[in-house]
């Protein structure tokens, strides 16, 4: 598989729970390990101690499945590879696989079959660098490649390099160091690298890897004599492609061979049939944020991987496959109809004819595809990833592009990680469902039932989870959904609702299994989770709605939400709070200046004053779809600031900030704290070292997360400060 460049995230938000209506001190004492037997919601310190499964890989003969292991926040967050057989087939206890020193704080990835199924390769940090490992399943240690590499780029030796002066020596060895000084200015050392990627051949005789340009002695010598001056935009190191032959052990035969590519490469994978590598690239240096900046190439390793760029292929390529015969591409692309960037529609080619035109499988579909997570069936029929709604499926789709892409029913909400080999000797994928946790599954062909696999535990033993009702109301022309869960057991008594937004805009919730909302609804809150106006999986032109429109039309969907679950459900009016993170958390400062009919609202990394944010986020493209340049259309970005509505604020609010947040900085939050603050109304703002905008997200969410406490201490002032606000309310 494919996968290559920055997608956007749908982040979603934020909160806390425990059994129902515990205080906020007996649900938040930390223990070293969660010890209630009893079943119960999660509490804070539970969250701690979750483990995730991740990217299943059927052997190349059936028989076995690769997965990954995720340790929980408690633990470090480092991942491992563990072992099991397919049902039927020996022995259903799990093994792990890997172990690593607690030097390696990542543990191993990006983990790939030996095309003969003798071994297994991985990603690890276990010294200065990230290597490439090769695991013998016939037994042994994992041994390392050593990769080494010319440097193509050494700044410290540019005309106007400033380079630190040599050490002081006495006279007599003056001319003795000079010669040596010389001599070791002319000699040019191989450095080892840190491999970001790598791809095999089917039939193992290649391999294919990309790293970024290694720092040089020179450069090192200049960072550490505080030469650091960055010239912005203007960096010549780049994410490079390189491959060579292997030998029958699977070693390298002879010397890595750079692949002549400019652009940063951002990823490549090989045809099944011939020694030809698909690749795309993106220009460096945020070239990107002018436009899209990819590129889609062909090299042929037979022919002296002279690359051949695709012009056909837009420059919104991000991920791709082979075809089962080698005689075509199905990639993912920005879709042609007016969408936000992110919305993809797949594509075939033809390599061959690099001047036709992509033809598009996709057109019209009411959900989002995308090329990360493509197979084939036995039958040469395409199978796709597809989140539609609340749902995320797979679908099977036609070539030709005459037919639209029919869902596959495997059983449950949510499906990740399908997979096959090449064989097709079975098939193996996680699913879940609100309610229902994840679980590895297999079967012989594809539409079987799940038939599930053995997994080591993933977390403390009874934690209670609840099943959401979908629901679903009329806001102007759209009909909206969303995912609301009910505590159990409240009576006849009203229940306080927590209304979550998710990030994006572009993104969704979906039916998933979530300790996290478990964790909110265990402190007897329902929870509300919609998807209004520009969320992804409803089609183009739901997910344009709010197209120059943030905070108008889904903010009015997001409170007739609140509206009906109020007229159908037994909700207590007058004990309501918001939160969300990222555009959610923008939601919630939005929701901030237009009503105070919620008690609380709790913002997790917002855009709070679009024109600061412009100019100082990592990119812009992405809002630059939505209202334009802000100093081109100055009311309308205004109008979709949140700062805009301050002079109307009455509600407690909580800021939560990574400082290290490069998506929506951290100067966002201080904006809002400041504007409150100056205005009355009741503000908190907390900010986490270190964190960036996605890490801080999941580590609040209760995913494992390498900082141990940021997660608890958000999650613990998340649920004081609701309780605080609703006691008042009496």
């Amino acid at each position: 598989m494919l996968s290559f460049r920055r997608a956007v995230l749908p982040l979603a938000c934020l909160a806390l729970a425990a059994t129902p209506h515990l205080t906020s001190a007996q649900a938040g004492s930390a223990t070293s390990a969660p010890q209630q037997t009893a079943p119960h919601f999660p509490t804070n310190e539970d969250l701690r101690h979750l483990k995730t499964l991740a990217n299943p890989q059927l052997s190349p003969d059936g028989k076995q499945i690769l997965f990954s292991v995720t340790n929980a926040t408690a633990d470090g967050a480092a991942s491992h590879l563990w072992l099991v057989s397919v049902p039927g087939n020996g022995s259903d206890k799990p093994r792990q696989l890997t172990f690593s020193p607690p030097s390696d704080k990542r543990g191993e990835h990006n983990a790939q079959w030996a095309p003969d199924g003798s071994a297994i390769f991985f990603l690890a940090k276990r010294g200065e660098h990230t290597q490439l490992f090769r695991l013998d399943l016939r037994g042994g240690e994992a041994s390392p490649y050593d990769l080494k590499i010319l440097p193509p780029v050494d700044a410290s030796k540019d005309k106007d390099a400033i380079n630190p002066p040599p050490p002081a020596v006495n006279a007599e060895k003056k001319d003795e160091k000079k010669d040596e000084k010389k001599s070791d200015e002319n000699k040019v050392e191989p450095l080892p690298i840190d491999v970001a990627g790598f791809s095999f051949s089917d039939d193992g005789k290649y391999i294919a890897l990309w790293a970024h340009d290694p720092e040089t002695p020179g450069e090192k010598k200049q960072k550490d004599a505080k030469i650091d001056a960055s010239w912005v935009n203007h960096d010549r190191h780049l994410t490079r492609l390189y491959f060579a032959a292997l030998k029958a052990d699977a070693a390298i035969d002879g010397e890595l061979k750079a692949v002549d590519l400019a652009p940063d490469v951002h990823g490549a994978v090989w045809s099944p049939v011939a020694d030809k590598l698909f690749v795309v690239t993106e220009e460096p240096n945020d070239v990107s944020d002018l436009g899209p900046a990819g590129a889609a190439w062909i090299v042929d390793v037979s022919a002296g991987a002279k690359p051949q760029k695709l012009d056909a292929i837009p420059a919104t390529v991000q991920a791709a496959e082979w075809t089962s015969d080698g005689s075509g591409v199905v990639f993912s692309a920005q879709t042609s109809e007016d969408a936000p960037p992110g919305y993809e529609d797949l594509f075939v080619f033809n390599p061959a004819s690099p001047s036709s035109k992509p033809l598009v499988l996709s057109r019209g579909f009411n959900g989002q595809l995308s090329a990360r997570g493509l197979y084939f069936n036995s039958d040469g029929s395409l199978v796709a990833p597809a989140a539609i709604g609340t749902r995320n499926a797979v679908v099977g789709i036609a070539l030709d592009g005459k037919s639209q892409p029919k869902p596959i029913d495997l059983g449950a909400a949510i499906i990740s990680g399908l997979n096959t080999n090449r064989k097709h000797t079975g098939w193996a994928w996680q699913a879940e469902s609100g309610g229902h946790p994840s679980q590895l599954c297999y079967a012989a062909k594809l539409g079987d039932a799940c038939t599930q696999v053995p997994t080591p535990d993933l977390g403390p033993a009874n934690l209670r989870t609840i099943e959401p009702k979908l629901v679903q109301w009329k806001s102007g022309a759209f009909t909206v959904e969303g995912l609301l869960y009910l505590p159990p057991d409240t009576g006849a008594a009203k229940t306080p609702l927590l209304v979550d937004v998710h990030g994006g805009p572009f993104g969704a919730f979906e039916n998933r299994h979530d300790p996290f909302v478990d964790f909110l609804v265990g402190h007897g809150w329902a929870v509300l989770r919609p998807n209004p106006r520009g969320s992804s999986n409803y089609g183009a032109k739901f997910a344009a709605a709010n197209k120059n429109d943030l905070g108008g039309g889904d903010y009015q969907d997001v409170m007739s939400g609140v509206d009906y679950v109020l007229a159908h459900y037994p909700i207590d009016s007058a004990r309501m709070a918001l939160m969300g993170y990222s555009y959610g958390g923008e939601m919630a400062g939005f929701v901030e200046g237009k009503t105070d009919r919620f008690k609380a609202i709790i913002s997790g990394a917002p855009v709070i004053d679009q024109f600061s944010e412009y100019g100082t986020e990592g990119g812009s493209w992405y809002d630059r779809w939505y209202f334009g340049k802000p100093w081109e259309h100055m009311n309308d970005a205004w109008r979709q600031s949140p700062l805009s509505g301050v002079v109307h604020a009455k509600t407690p609010f909580l800021l939560l900030q990574g400082e290290s947040d490069t998506t929506d900085p951290v100067g966002q939050a201080q904006e809002m704290y400041r504007a409150l603050r100056q205005a009355g109304v009741p503000v908190e703002l907390v900010t986490y070292p270190r964190e960036n905008h996605g890490p801080l997200a999941i580590g609040m969410f209760g995913r494992p997360s390498p900082e141990p406490w940021h997660g608890y201490d958000a999650r613990q002032r998340i649920v004081k400060f609701i309780e605080d606000a609703f006691s008042s309310s009496h």
